[in-house]
């Protein structure tokens, strides 16, 4: 096949590195693969060097440089005559369905990176590529989305894809404080009609009874769903457009963020065990105990996730990077490795930590 990819630019970010991986590796299965970019010379264009992969700027210098660069770049369609076009986030996917040639018979491919967008947070300009990413959809012969995995657990939770789903995957336990969760729903729920909460957990019968009547008493019935158990955590985790914990003490390393992260759902937390070690500059840590901050970070970072969709690749990556298996072993082995060769435990300690 002959596929031309075409993004905004290849500067660091989370489409961008997963444009990049995704085209090297179709060039080294012997595809003629190019890369079209509205501004040249991003950093993450070095992943491709040596795959094969062209890279084919059409020369913006700035946002409102504009007719220069739209005629180069339907004049790339034409002389490149690829089998498919495959257009990442709302801009390029806008103005492929628009500039592309049917007569071409190429086909179109719309890359979605994000869904529930809040078009409020954007300016004129970007509020009508996200509207018109959707109104030229049908343009598109097929459109591949980054969150497929949790439509069918959303679902059978009687959610939507409109809906923006909160979820909390901990055991019903008074350390992690799912009551501090539930007075910050109540809060977040006012300003967010389409606030949906999912705890998955289960409990002590009567605990979960107390919790219950609390979420009633909020006003938060049938706002709050309790999955007492779920097989596929993998599949949970993507139903979510956030993931918190409001643990109040007791953590160390919460599972639950790094399974989240490492699923691409972005997490809003208490401050307790590792967690702000985890999440890093990728998510929102707060103080423990105080639902009104933790909503705050449920209203912050959902307005991060509007402003850049490549948040969720970071987190993963974050996460990839620091806490594979892979990662683990090696670290493991090294230490090991220093301590039978008698190193001092102190001395590998300040390395690792």
């Amino acid at each position: 096949m002959k596929i031309l990819f075409f993004i905004r630019d290849l500067g660091v970010g989370g489409s961008q590195r997963q444009l990049a991986v995704l085209a090297a590796g179709l060039a080294r299965r012997g595809h003629d693969v190019a890369v079209i970019v509205l501004y040249a010379d991003g950093a993450l264009e070095a992943l491709l060097g040596g795959s094969g992969v062209r890279v084919l700027s059409i020369g913006k210098s700035s946002r409102w440089h504009a007719l220069a660069p739209l005629a180069r770049l339907r004049r790339l369609f034409l002389s490149e005559r690829p089998d498919l076009v495959y257009a990442f986030l709302p801009t390029q996917t806008t103005l492929a369905a628009l500039l592309l040639p049917p007569r071409l018979e190429t086909k179109l491919v719309f890359g979605l990176r994000a869904g529930g967008v809040q078009l409020d947070q954007y300016d004129a300009l970007n509020a009508l590529t996200y509207r018109s990413e959707a109104w030229l959809s049908r343009r598109a012969d097929l459109a591949i989305a980054d969150a497929e995995a949790g439509r069918a657990v959303r679902a059978a939770w009687g959610l939507t894809d409109n809906h923006f789903v909160i979820g909390c995957a901990a055991r019903l336990d008074p350390m992690k404080d799912h009551a501090n969760l539930l007075q910050a729903a109540a809060s977040f729920a006012r300003g967010n009609s389409d606030a949906r909460f999912v705890c998955v957990g289960d409990g002590p019968t009567a605990y979960r009874l107390q919790l219950t009547t609390l979420a009633d008493s909020l006003g938060l019935a049938g706002r709050v769903m309790w999955v007492r158990d779920i097989g596929d955590m993998k599949a949970a985790y993507n139903a979510f457009d956030i993931a918190t914990l409001s643990s109040a003490f007791g953590e160390g390393f919460p599972n639950m963020v790094g399974e989240a992260m490492a699923c691409g759902v972005p997490v809003a937390a208490t401050d307790v065990g590792d967690v702000r070690l985890i999440t890093g500059e990728l998510g929102e840590v707060v103080p423990p105990k105080n639902a009104d901050l933790l909503c705050a970070a449920w209203r912050r970072l959902r307005q991060r996730l509007a402003q850049d969709p490549g948040l969720r690749n970071d987190a993963r990556d974050r996460i990839v990077a620091n806490y594979s298996v892979d990662t683990m072993v090696r670290r493991t082995e090294e230490t090991l490795s220093q301590l039978t060769a008698g190193r001092p435990a102190r001395e590998i300690a300040r390395e690792f930590a």
